[in-house]
């Protein structure tokens, strides 16, 4: 027998979630590696298979046993396992019975620390057959699954009822129960091409014998490209073509075990809609694809993917035609009745929802927001009278029935709407540019309205929620706190807005009047923004350090933050770096030490002993002249590549000086020449929080 074997685990299941199938997938079969690494099994790959009806691992060239190792259990000191005469004693007695052996049978270990008994021992290592359960079940027990189900009278827990096991080593099956199903070597096809069970030999037939027998393609990434491969066909068969969103793609291919792609056709007389609200219904509603000619013109068609290869697909294409027309029927109907009332004749109707109960209505957001945006707006040069409509409209949409029936559509439709009614195209614009960002990635607001009106919003919803104290904890974020501070934080860097956000996190809490009272509301606010902007950072390479030197003068304008953040990490990669890091962190250290009176930064030249003392005092001020015009214009890059010259003169002060001499006088001339320096670096960032590059 090999001393590889390829493994096979398959866990057949009801229609799992599509929408998280590749997260089970991925983290099923993280965890079986995790587990045999654990283990100290080793094996070339670990490959991850997923289809609606099933999670499968194939392990190729998988150790059948562990290894033996050697082990070495240590007894008592040497002193104190035998008697002056060398008799062992009672010590080392019973550890020699505790390993079953005598006490002449065990060795010596000695070490710079001492001398000891030990045991020195082969662990032969488990069969991989004996090990496969638990290690099964381990990975199963952390699946990211939100709530388990429980099915017939069955004990199991899982995503969805389980129905059959394999577990296959090599050609044998491992013998087990897991989920309340014993394992055996039978998967099963396609729910209607190969209902029944499948007979599998070994590892290497199960993906070849489920796609050609089966009618599976069990392959997650294969199945995927397949349908898109599929679906541009389809849609270039009518001189279209396919817009394939990412998540629509994921999700239907979590849906379809053997896709077949087929067009659908609608009437002409739909496309009078906004194309966002056609392609919600298909989307959103019946997993189809839209489909845009040359110009990126919506079509009057879709491109719809079927789990069955039928013997009529005119039946199948007629069906889906079928279902798609009463939704978009449903579409044209909201649209016409919404328009016979103007978005501002809606504001009034915010009243009866409920923003947080114990915050008030949407009305009484859209007046915070209002008044929150015209703050912003003086920033931004953004029309005050138009940044207060658009501010007072944003939320009107809400109560129309396109976005009851579509809410995804938030935003969108009140641009139409705003639009149908004559209102100005900056309000109209602002109104859908206020969710932005909606997500991770996503655009930012261009105008200078429309960032105004996101910022407050944002903003607003982030002083409420932690003004009641419900602040995010673990995966619970069920007002998204955490997506709008980084959406606040995007506009205002990427954009470069010069913009003091602890003056709008200050001007949003007087907003909320009585509702609040926290009196540490605004810096545990401006604390939290800071730890999405640590993320933030992160995710771009930028390091952990340079964001904590930063950080540590908490600038009040995130984009001043950004451009100090840029400075730092193109410093850090200079030669002189490392050495004013350090001089840095013995500055800080030396008047953190001398914190019982307060440190000038005031240098008298009459003081100045030594030559490089008054090298270094000369070149402090003569920098200190050059820089201050560099930060006023927040230039800190080159602000920093002139700092660099002081690495030389500051490195032969700490070489040939001693600051804390005995003369009182020139103690604390030399305390202020350094705290001068430290000064001139701390208006950019404490480099004494920066480490070695590893």
């Amino acid at each position: 027998m090999s001393d590889k074997q390829d493994l096979l685990i398959e866990l057949g299941t009801e229609e799992l979630p599509p929408k998280a199938l590749r997260r089970l997938s991925d983290a099923f079969a993280n965890g079986i590696k995790t587990g045999l690494e654990k283990a100290a099994l080793d094996f070339s790959e670990v490959k991850p298979y997923a289809s609606p009806r099933r999670l499968a691992v194939v392990v190729e060239a998988l150790d059948v046993k562990q290894a033996s190792k050697e082990v070495a259990r240590r007894g008592p000191a040497l002193t104190a396992a035998f008697a002056d005469d060398g008799c062992p004693t009672p010590a080392a007695e019973g550890f020699a019975r505790s390993c079953g052996v005598s006490v002449e049978a065990l060795d010596r270990l000695e070490t710079d620390k001492g001398a000891w008994l030990v045991f020195n021992s082969t662990e032969q290592g488990c069969q991989t057959g004996e090990l496969i359960p638990d290690i099964v079940t381990n990975a199963l027990n952390k699946l990211p699954i939100p709530k388990r189900m429980r099915w017939s009278d069955l004990s199991a827990e899982f995503v969805r009822p389980v129905h059959w096991l394999v577990l296959l080593f090599g050609d044998d099956i491992i013998n087990t129960e897991i989920l309340n199903v014993k394992a055996g070597r039978e998967t099963r096809g396609h729910r209607f091409h190969f209902p029944g069970n499948m007979f599998l030999a070994d590892p290497a037939s199960y993906v070849p014998l489920l796609q050609t027998e089966g009618h599976v393609l069990v392959d997650y990434e294969n199945r995927r490209e397949a349908i898109r491969a599929q679906v541009l066909e389809a849609a270039a068969s009518v001189n279209g073509q396919a817009v394939i969103d990412d998540d629509l793609l994921d999700e239907v291919t979590g849906m379809v075990e053997w896709p077949v792609a087929f067009v659908g056709k609608f009437d002409k007389e739909f496309l009078q809609l906004p194309s966002e609200a056609i392609v919600s219904a298909m989307e959103g509603h019946q997993k189809y694809f839209p489909v845009v000619d040359k110009h990126a013109e919506l079509m009057p068609c879709f491109i719809a993917v079927s789990n069955i290869e039928s013997h009529d697909p005119e039946q199948v294409r007629i069906g889906n035609e079928r279902v798609i027309r009463p939704r978009l029927s449903d579409a044209v109907f909201f649209w016409e009745k919404d328009k016979k009332q103007s978005l501002s004749n809606r504001v009034d109707a915010l009243k009866d929802i409920v923003f947080q109960q114990k915050l008030g209505s949407l009305f009484d957001k859209s007046k915070r927001i209002a008044g929150l945006a015209m703050t912003i707006a003086a920033d931004l040069n953004a029309d005050k009278q138009m940044t207060e409509r658009a501010a007072i409209l944003a939320k009107c949409d809400l109560v129309t029935d396109m976005v009851g029936e579509f809410p995804e559509l938030q935003g969108i439709m009140g641009r139409y709407y705003a639009q149908h009614d004559k209102e100005p195209d900056e309000v109209a614009t602002a109104i859908n540019e206020h969710y932005m960002p909606r997500f991770a990635g996503d655009e930012l607001p261009e105008t200078p309205v429309g960032q105004a009106v996101a910022i407050a919003d944002k903003l607003d919803t982030l002083v409420g929620i932690f003004g009641i104290g419900q602040i995010p904890s673990g995966d619970k974020d069920p007002f998204g706190l955490r997506r709008s501070a980084l959406g606040i934080l995007r506009i205002l860097i990427e954009k470069q807005l010069n913009v003091d956000l602890i003056r709008l996190i200050n001007a949003a809490v007087k907003l909320y009047g009585d509702k609040i009272k926290n009196k540490d509301l605004s810096e545990n606010i401006y604390d939290f923004m800071m730890e999405r902007l640590r993320t933030y950072y992160l995710d771009i390479d930028i390091p952990v350090d340079v964001f904590e030197a930063v950080y540590a003068q908490r600038p009040a304008q995130p984009y001043d933050f950004d451009r100090r953040i840029q400075a730092v990490d193109e410093f850090r990669k200079l030669p002189e770096a490392h050495s004013l890091a350090a001089a840095n962190k013995r500055i800080s250290n030396i008047i953190l030490k001398q914190a019982e009176g307060k440190i000038s930064d005031k240098i008298n030249s009459a003081l100045l002993k030594e030559n490089v003392e008054r090298t270094l005092a000369g070149r402090i001020n003569r920098l200190d002249k050059e820089v201050t015009p560099l930060f006023a214009k927040q230039d800190y890059k080159a602000a920093m590549e002139i700092l660099a010259n002081l690495k030389e003169p500051v490195d032969e002060f700490f070489d040939q000086v001693m600051v804390m001499v005995d003369d009182k006088n020139l103690r604390n001339n030399r305390l202020a020449m350094l705290n001068k320096l430290r000064n001139l670096f701390l208006q950019i960032a404490d480099l004494s929080r920066l480490q070695d590059k590893k």
